[in-house]
């Protein structure tokens, strides 16, 4: 028996036990003794009819105020909810208790009524009672309803507090990332060193190696900290960046870039193909006989996809896996949809969703 059966069990014999109690409080010694002298078999009947009652009155109660919670919130109109659900209630047992008056009227006989006589004051006792009766289980009803509202809201209170708190984690996290990223001593001495080396060979080029470089740390600059941006302002970025790498580790890596333009307004967390591109050079070899190959590319899913050959490190460097991990986190505060990773012997494939405006 789960546990809303046995919660209705245990309220009908509630109702039905204090129901007699009731009644030998309002019902004088000389009702009893005329009642017990009833045959068993009525004395019965009595009793299942009473059942009977106890069991209507709380399958009424707790439909109005089924109905009522659909109707009226307790939360948004307590006062005009603890009205109107009263008077129904109270409506509701004296409906429940014409009813029975008429079966006692018309059925008297079968557990011989009139044996014994019921005064008026009695009788509106009885009447009282039952009400009462309709509106206390209503009442513990309710009572275990906002219990369990109150427990849900507790619950998602928390839920939202450990969301957020990851989230405020996860932005610090990405600001961090980026931070490292603008001040990280072997990214610039690396881009310096290459440009001083321009400079001297190549001054043209050294400009333009300076060009980007500058683009590259305006970018990170101004976007680091933002939730979104659109596609084209990040291949732009992208552009700069792959010019810096090319420059730098000469023809051990190609690029392959093949966007649909119909996809350029759409909006993908900055610097994400930054990482993956660095993600790529990180775990494989970049040699000019056999070059690693990375494809970025849309597809009709409304993906991005970023694709690179497989070609393993003797020595495998040391990974926090930080990278894919804040992506994927911040594609779940954005939106409702994950990026994939697939991965075989030859190719490491990922699929970051583009986010409409």
């Amino acid at each position: 028996m789960d546990k809303s059966k046995a919660k209705s069990v245990l309220l009908i014999a509630f109702t039905f036990i204090g129901s007699y109690a009731t009644l030998v409080i309002v019902y004088p010694y000389s009702f009893w003794r005329d009642y017990f002298s009833l045959p068993t078999s009525k004395l019965i009947i009595d009793v299942l009819v009473n059942l009977l009652f106890c069991v209507a009155i709380f399958r009424l109660s707790i439909f109005i105020d089924r109905i009522l919670n659909k109707k009226i919130s307790w939360m948004v109109h307590p006062i005009k909810r603890l009205l109107i659900q009263t008077i129904f209630q109270i409506l509701g047992a004296l409906f429940l208790i014409i009813c029975l008056s008429y079966l006692y009227y018309k059925f008297g006989d079968l557990i011989n009524t009139q044996t014994y006589h019921i005064g008026l004051r009695e009788l509106l006792y009885t009447v009282i009672s039952i009400i009462l009766w309709a509106l206390m289980i209503s009442a513990l009803n309710t009572g275990d309803f906002l219990l369990k509202n109150w427990k849900t809201a507790t619950l998602k209170a928390a839920e939202y507090k450990v969301k957020a708190a990851e989230s405020k984690q996860l932005v610090a996290e990405i600001e961090l990332q980026a931070l490292k990223l603008q001040l990280d001593p072997h990214f610039v001495f690396n881009n310096l060193s290459v440009l001083s080396e321009l400079i001297l060979k190549d001054q043209q080029l050294g400009y333009e190696y300076t060009e980007n470089f500058t683009k590259v740390y305006r970018y990170l600059l101004i976007n680091s900290k933002k939730k979104l941006v659109p596609l084209s302002e990040e291949l732009k970025f992208l552009d700069a960046y792959l010019f810096l790498i090319k420059n730098r580790m000469g023809g051990g890596s190609v690029f392959r870039i093949n966007i649909d333009e119909s996809k350029l307004d759409m909006l993908i967390p900055p610097v994400t193909l930054q990482l993956f591109i660095e993600n790529a050079l990180k775990f494989n070899r970049t040699e000019e006989e056999n070059p690693l190959v990375v494809c970025i590319y849309s597809n009709e899913n409304d993906e991005l996809v970023v694709s690179n050959t497989r070609l393993p490190l003797i020595k495998k460097p040391y990974s926090t896996g930080i990278g894919l991990k804040n992506i994927i986190s911040r594609y779940a505060l954005l939106c409702d949809r994950k990026p994939s990773i697939e991965e075989n012997d030859e190719t490491f494939v990922v699929k970051v969703p583009l986010i409409k405006r």
